[in-house]
């Protein structure tokens, strides 16, 4: 074994985990774990630590708001409350709207079911990514940490490491390829492999105890 795949093994050893399964999300090609996905990717989109992110997925959760429906006919000030129940408090005013806003027209477009919006992209990752930032509070980096996440049962997104998984292989002093780093992870799916990198990338001691293990 050389040192990349040295490298790639701690890694994964030690945070070959998705961001999706830290959360409680057991995901699958399904309408509720698929919204739960979204939420989780447009809070993790935040300039807020992930473990804030996560606990608020999971209280949303808890206070019952779990689905598109039941996320547009809470009120504002119970989707407030339960951000802050996670953590979520410098974001919560303007987070509450969005979830409210994104819920409805998730809705009113694609009928509750991002499955739906699956099928009008018709296979195009580009337009996968295009569509989900239509949803109030999901740009650029909320469509990568979905896609990187969904990857697993869309499997016309993968392999997808955006550009946060590749500044952790570069951190990590692996090749920026996606496809040499996918050979490196041999059967690991490739959303672990991207979760596993975002972590190195967001956390220096992630990437230095990765670095010094595999020495």
């Amino acid at each position: 074994m050389n040192r990349q795949e040295r490298v790639v093994r701690e890694l994964l050893d030690a945070h070959g985990r998705t961001y999706a399964d830290e959360a409680g999300i057991p995901l699958k090609d399904a309408p509720q774990p698929l919204y739960r996905l979204l939420v989780l990717a447009h809070l993790l989109s935040a300039r807020i630590r992930g473990s804030i992110a996560l606990a608020t997925a999971r209280a949303l959760h808890e206070a019952g708001l779990r689905d598109p429906r039941r996320m547009a006919q809470a009120d504002w000030q119970e989707r407030v409350d339960a951000l802050g129940r996670g953590g979520y408090r410098r974001y919560d005013e303007r987070t509450a709207t969005q979830l409210g806003e994104a819920a409805e027209l998730l809705n009113e477009r694609w009928g509750g079911d991002l499955r739906r919006l699956r099928r009008e992209a018709d296979g195009k990752v580009s337009e996968l990514r295009h569509l989900l930032q239509e949803f109030p509070g999901i740009g650029p980096a909320g469509a990568d940490i979905f896609l990187r996440e969904v990857q697993g049962v869309w499997p016309e997104a993968a392999p997808y490491l955006d550009a946060k998984a590749l500044q952790g292989a570069e951190r990590l002093k692996l090749p920026k390829d996606t496809d040499r780093l996918i050979e490196l992870a041999g059967r690991t799916d490739p959303a672990v492999l991207a979760a596993a990198l975002v972590r190195a990338a967001v956390d220096k001691d992630v990437a230095d105890g990765t670095l010094r293990r595999a020495a």
